[in-house]
Parts: structure tokens; C-alpha cells; sequence
């Protein structure tokens, strides 16, 4: 594992503890500094674009750059192209247009508006568990009592899988995405054996197909063929992995910013109509991903000498936080009525999955709001370590 940052400019670690605590600091500080792209020798040679010009040059050049590395790690990643470890998102084109079309229609708006009912049971349920609450008293972690539990539980029950498997997911999410700074070997030894886990699924699926997302993926083809058991698998660890820390991230650090801005909280419980810009704004200023790019060849960025097989982070969240696109950048304005933020990524690879986000959002927001209309920060947050930026643990104090 790497030590502390001395420089964020030329030293720069997501992995580092303290960024993602201090990610909005950060990057103002380096874009007001003159730095507009950070370095680091970690990684094996990893870069950082931190304006919206720059991160969306880069996340459309697919000249330059390659989707098959997407998660930033010690290593680099092993399945060939085109298709790359979790398809579509680390795939490159041509084959990504199909991969990405095959999961288009189970993400339709028609589609995911369907599972508004079981989302809101399921918030219900979650804020039934906390028990008794004596207003004044009574602290509840948002993150792991609640925003956690929500999109794993619904990504497990589209894929078909054990939603008493809920703990297993959150290891694995936690391998995937927070373990990234240590030495390859380390990490191949304590893995927490997903591909198996998978493997066992398809082949329940096959074995008694049903209605759900797995048995969809082995129904579905290109160009006339079924999908390859590498394809189908590695969709899942993008929908399993992809699907749950990013939306559990946006829920918690939209709670995280009602509990310390009562302002909001009052104007969000007396004016639901602001609901929807609400949540386009939570996920303006706390967009949770950053997602990542190879560099193909040696390519010059902007007088920044990139090496074949570098890393590029895409930080969309400073993307969204940059005052030469955004009015008032660094503030939450929750009427903001022009709000064309990045939180779902920019270029190819868009989140496919953008539809089912907002809704677990909205209706996460509008229940916990609904029962606890008035809550408070009731200590220290815990942050995410990595490219997912969200609460991990997260006190509120319920007021009433």
C-alpha cells in the first residue's frame, strides 16, 4: 500500500483516505492553483484532467484511449479486447455499441418506472427496522442502515440472485473498489471468489430459466449468436458492482448534505415540488463516480506526456464543480433549473443505468425525508476509499 499524499498535484491517490473526504477542496485548490490536470508516479503512471473541457475531451477521444481499464489499481487489467472484463463499459467500439444495445431495453424509463413499488416497500421496510425513535435522541447511521441496503437489494432481485447474499455484495464492492492500492498478489489471494459465485448463478439460470435479468443475458444475442459465458459474466460484475456502490453513494451523501443544511431539509419537506430538481442537483454536486481510461500510445495531452498504459481518471464529480460551465459551482442551489451535470459519465459510455438511479434516489430521499422530517449530523462521516465517492458511515440525529 502507497503512504500519504505529499502533493495532490504530482502525487495525487484516490485511494488516499483523505480525498475523497477533502475531493471538493481538493480539486478547487489544484484548478485555482493553476494545475488543471494532476500526476502521479502510483499506479504505474496515472494522470487526473480536473476541468469539464478536459475530462470530456478525454472521455470522448476513443483514439487515444481505451475503456478496457476503468477501476484504477496496481494492476492493469487481463481480458483482451474488444470485449474487456465487464462489457459494455470496458468495451471499445465497434463491439461496444452492441454490448451496450443488448442492456438497453431492461433499463428503459418504462421498464425501471415498474419497480417504483418494490422501491419504496423496501425503503419502508428499511426505516421500520431502525425501531423505536425518541425525537432528540435517537441516531441512526444513514449509510448502513439505509442508503447501503437499498440498491443492492434491488440489483440482486433484477439479476435473480439471493438478496440474503446482501453482505457478500457489499464485500465484493468493497474488494473491487477500495482495495485498489494494494500490490496485485495481495489482492488475487484475498478476493472474495465472485467469479465463482457467478458461474453458480448462470448455471441455476440455466437450468430453471425465469424472469430476470441473468436469464435475459443468456437469451439474448448478437448477430444471431448467444452471448459468450466470459460476456454474460462479466455484465453481471458491471451490473452486481456498478449497480449498487454508486447509487448507495448518491443516497447517502444526499442525506449526508440535508443533515447539515436544515435550510434544505425545511424547503425540500414544505415544497415537494422541488423533489426533481433536487435530485438532479444532489447529483450535480455529489456525483459519486469517477470512472477511468488506458492510454493506447505514447500521446502528448496538453503538454502532459502520457505513456502508453497509463491511467487517466475522469473525475466527473469535478467536472460538475467547475465554475467556467456552472453558475454558483461550488454550491447546492436545490431550484437550480439549468443543471446539465456529468453524474452519469460523458462520451460512449453514459450510465445505461441512469433511469433506475434517479428513481432509487427520488424515492429513497422522499421516504426518509417523509419519516424523518427533521435530522441532523450527530458526528464524524466516514468516506468511501476510491473512484466512488459516498458516505460509508454516516450518524444522524432524528429531531422529529
Amino acid at each position: 500500500m502507497y503512504g500519504p499524499v505529499t502533493d495532490w498535484a504530482t502525487d495525487l491517490d484516490h485511494a488516499d483516505p483523505e480525498y475523497n473526504e477533502r475531493a471538493h477542496e481538493i480539486w478547487d485548490q489544484l484548478r485555482d492553483g493553476g494545475c488543471p490536470v494532476a500526476h502521479s508516479d502510483r499506479y504505474g503512471g496515472m494522470w487526473a484532467p480536473l476541468t469539464h473541457e478536459l475530462v470530456h475531451e478525454v472521455a470522448y477521444d476513443t483514439e487515444h484511449f481505451t475503456s478496457q481499464g476503468v477501476v484504477v489499481s496496481t494492476g492493469r487489467p487481463m481480458a483482451p479486447p474488444p470485449m474487456g472484463p465487464a462489457p459494455p463499459i470496458t468495451s471499445d467500439p465497434p463491439f461496444h455499441q452492441f454490448a451496450r444495445r443488448l442492456l438497453l431495453p431492461p433499463f428503459s424509463p418504462k421498464q425501471i418506472a415498474g419497480w417504483e413499488p418494490e422501491v419504496r416497500r423496501l425503503c419502508r421496510d428499511l426505516l421500520d427496522r431502525m425501531g423505536d425513535i425518541v425525537p432528540g435522541e435517537t441516531v441512526v447511521d444513514a449509510a448502513v442502515q439505509y442508503a447501503q441496503s437499498i440498491p443492492v437489494n434491488v440489483i440482486a432481485r433484477m439479476l435473480g440472485f439471493p438478496t440474503e447474499d446482501e453482505e457478500y455484495f457489499r464485500e465484493c464492492v468493497h474488494f473491487f473498489l477500495e482495495t485498489v492500492n494494494q500490490p496485485v498478489e495481495q489482492r488475487e489471494a484475498s478476493g472474495p471468489g465472485l467469479a465463482p459465485y457467478l458461474d453458480r448463478q448462470i448455471e441455476e439460470h440455466r437450468a430453471h430459466p425465469r424472469d430476470d435479468l441473468t436469464s435475459y443475458l443468456l437469451e439474448v444475442e448478437i448477430d444471431g449468436n448467444p452471448l459468450s459465458h466470459d460476456h454474460v459474466r462479466g455484465s453481471m460484475v458491471l451490473l452486481l458492482i456498478a449497480g449498487i456502490d454508486t447509487t448507495w453513494s448518491a443516497i447517502g451523501s444526499s442525506i449526508w448534505h440535508l443533515a447539515h443544511h436544515p435550510d434544505d431539509l425545511e424547503r425540500l419537506t414544505s415544497e415537494p415540488e422541488l423533489m426533481l430538481f433536487a435530485v438532479e442537483e444532489f447529483l450535480r454536486a455529489y456525483a459519486p463516480v469517477t470512472m477511468a481510461r488506458l492510454v493506447k500510445d505514447d500521446y502528448d495531452f496538453h503538454g502532459c506526456p502520457m505513456r502508453a498504459d497509463d491511467w487517466v481518471l475522469l473525475p466527473f464529480p469535478a467536472a460538475n464543480r467547475d465554475p467556467a460551465v456552472f453558475e454558483r459551482a461550488s454550491e447546492f442551489v436545490i431550484d437550480r433549473a439549468e443543471n446539465r451535470h456529468a453524474a452519469f459519465g460523458l462520451g460512449i459510455h453514459r450510465c445505461l443505468g441512469s433511469n433506475l438511479a434517479r428513481l432509487e434516489l427520488r424515492v429513497a430521499i422522499e421516504e426518509f425525508v417523509a419519516r424523518f422530517p427533521r435530522f441532523e449530523s450527530a458526528g464524524d462521516t466516514r468516506w468511501s476509499i476510491g473512484q466512488i465517492r459516498g458516505p460509508r458511515q454516516l450518524p444522524v440525529r432524528i429531531l422529529a
